[in-house]
């Protein structure tokens, strides 16, 4: 389970584009509380918070205690918007969330052991196809990550959501089939003589079949000859 991480903010009466561009100008940046069945909440938090959280890993998986108005706001962030150039944070969505609140969250991938995968020690690549799975679960039992054991896959297999081991009461939100999060490919150095091989028996083929031509073409220009 994610940990709980404490935020203080102040209110922001001001809406609009030309109350955020106030806030940001002075150090801060805008955010929306919503969710519950509440009025949101519109609040400013200062930047250099912002940018030490939304740049560690696990932001949208953590819990956080929200400090406003002598209240506390447990939420979860949905949603950054970055400045285009800076890539500082211009807006931040948090959504209102209780111990019994379900949600659904993409959660990073870590795999392990890839010196103990056969595929990896012949030269095989991990070929991940989901660098996060969104998973259906209760916001207190949120999983900071789900851990793949990449121990004994060989070239050409394949890891499915299946093969994971997950926490209880936490499942993925795509039910209809089982998906891949990664492969393990082959080798590039065996695909390069792979085509090699294959290109030098199409050579050969080629070379085979000219050589076939240019003899039944010699042998009809004799019999042409000893006609005449």
């Amino acid at each position: 389970m994610s940990e709980t991480r404490t935020l203080k903010a102040e209110k922001r009466e001001r809406a609009g584009k030309g109350g955020a561009r106030a806030v940001r100008r002075a150090g801060m940046v805008p955010a929306v509380i919503y969710g519950a069945k509440k009025d949101p909440v519109l609040i400013t938090l200062e930047e250099r918070d912002m940018v030490r959280e939304i740049y560690t890993p696990g932001f949208f998986t953590h819990l956080f205690n929200i400090e406003v108005g002598g209240k506390k706001e447990q939420v979860l962030a949905r949603d950054v918007q970055l400045h285009p150039v800076k890539e500082l944070p211009m807006h931040v969505d948090f959504l209102r969330v209780s111990a019994k609140s379900r949600v659904s969250v993409e959660v990073p991938v870590h795999f392990i052991n890839d010196e103990e995968c056969k595929g990896i020690k012949v030269g095989g690549v991990l070929n991940v196809v989901r660098h996060t799975v969104e998973l259906d679960c209760s916001a207190a039992n949120i999983p900071e990550y789900i851990e793949i054991d990449l121990t004994g896959y060989d070239v050409g297999d394949s890891i499915h959501i299946s093969e994971v081991s997950l926490p209880n009461d936490v499942a993925p939100t795509i039910t209809d089939r089982d998906f891949t999060i990664a492969t393990i490919a082959a080798p590039s150095a065996l695909k390069g003589e792979d085509e090699e091989e294959e290109g030098e028996e199409e050579e050969s083929e080629e070379g085979e079949a000219d050589e076939e031509t240019s003899a039944e073409e010699g042998s009809e220009e004799a019999e042409e000859s000893s006609k005449e």
